[in-house]
């Protein structure tokens, strides 16, 4: 019971994380792999505030969310558009993307290395313990998760109730056929992109409250992003939470019942079953 506690306590959280990758890519058409990079700057933002203000990490939401957002918005309309206008198909574009983003991630690492400097941080923020079904667990994981859930299911209900999120849906299915409905693509995918960068900042304030980071940490969140996108299918919310969960759990199993030090190879060996026996995704669709 504690195991399968834990690892929805951290499933959760991810699924935080990979809801912003799910925008970007899904929707934008972008494999950010500056990603992690963005979470661990939203990291920052709640250390400083915590730390030197004497103040919640999460009320840094409150400039963390909007400048990630006009930061990716910035990256994505004069860094990114230009590699969108240019290619000729979607394989090339993730070509293209996937090299602009990663000499990307090695500058935001570079810049905050110069900013922060290389040690570890870290905070105590609500590290007591609450008993959930008589085991002890610590308050800052369950607000964390509490907080994810939240924020899911706003970002849920947002794409499934709103016009401006059926058109990012409209959009992640087909952008030509979206763009004959008189939707805007490259405007709603503007927005995609800057929306997932601020999602993925604010995980970066979750996940601080209870984890230990640096500035060269990103990317793991980037892979661990990257295999629930994939596990649940590109641009799908419900799968990107489901496959969160189980990355949670498969992790917090390894560590527990084998050694915590193999967590990221669990991670890495779920991702190599995903490839292989159902590259679509939990609820993606077989290509015709």
């Amino acid at each position: 019971m504690d195991i399968l506690i834990t690892g929805v306590l951290l499933g959760a959280t991810y699924s935080l994380i990979a809801m912003g990758l799910t925008l970007q890519y899904g929707v934008a058409r972008i494999m950010n792999l500056a990603n992690g990079e963005m979470l661990v700057a939203g990291a920052f933002g709640a250390f400083w505030v915590f730390t030197t203000q004497k103040l919640s990490p999460f009320t840094s939401v409150a400039f963390v969310a909007p400048g990630a957002f006009v930061l990716n918005w910035l990256i994505y309309r004069f860094l990114l558009r230009p590699l969108v206008r240019r290619a000729k198909n979607r394989g090339m574009l993730e070509v293209d993307s996937i090299l602009a983003t990663f000499g990307m991630a090695f500058a935001f690492v570079g810049i905050m290395l110069l900013v922060f400097g290389g040690e570890y941080f870290t905070y105590s923020y609500l590290d007591e313990p609450v008993a959930i079904f008589g085991s002890p667990f610590g308050l800052n994981r369950v607000v964390a998760c509490l907080v994810s859930v939240a924020l899911c299911g706003l970002l849920y209900l947002g794409l499934n109730a709103t016009r401006t999120g059926m058109a990012l849906r409209a959009v992640a299915v087909d952008p030509a056929a979206a763009g004959l409905v008189a939707i805007d693509v490259p405007r709603m995918s503007t927005f995609a992109f800057a929306l997932g960068g601020a999602v993925t900042a604010v995980g970066g304030i979750v996940l601080s409250t209870f984890l230990t980071m640096d500035a060269s940490i990103g990317i793991v969140f980037t892979m661990k992003a990257l295999i629930i996108v994939i596990m649940g299918g590109v641009g799908d919310v419900r799968g990107a939470i489901i496959a969160s969960l189980i990355l949670g759990l498969a992790e917090t199993a390894v560590a527990s019942l084998i050694d915590p030090g193999l967590t990221l190879a669990a991670a890495y060996l779920l991702f190599l079953l995903v490839l292989l026996f159902r590259p679509e995704g939990l609820f993606g669709r077989r290509q015709s």
